[in-house]
């Protein structure tokens, strides 16, 4: 059994049943199904393994799969936010 989100407690077979028995194409919909990637690290390791066995299970290509990422792409505390807005 591989762990793909830690956070979550999701497995390599979750996301294949959630998969095949619900038939999920996207990250979206596994995000809904499963929680993966709305744990603490919000998805900055299960993701990217994530989009590869959607990939391999639908016959999509990782562009058509992975999210394009906004910023910030690093962590990034609330305070530094709220601090820039209060000027």
């Amino acid at each position: 059994m591989k762990i793909v989100c830690r956070c979550e407690d999701i497995t390599e077979e979750d996301i294949i049943r959630a998969i095949e028995e619900y038939g999920c194409t996207t990250l979206a919909e596994l995000k809904q199904i499963l929680r993966l990637g709305m744990g603490h690290c919000q998805g900055r390791t299960c993701l990217p393994i994530a989009a590869k066995i959607l990939a391999r299970k639908t016959g999509k290509s990782m562009e058509e799969i992975m999210p394009s990422f906004r910023p910030p792409v690093v962590s990034i505390e609330v305070g530094v936010i709220a601090k820039k807005v209060k000027k």
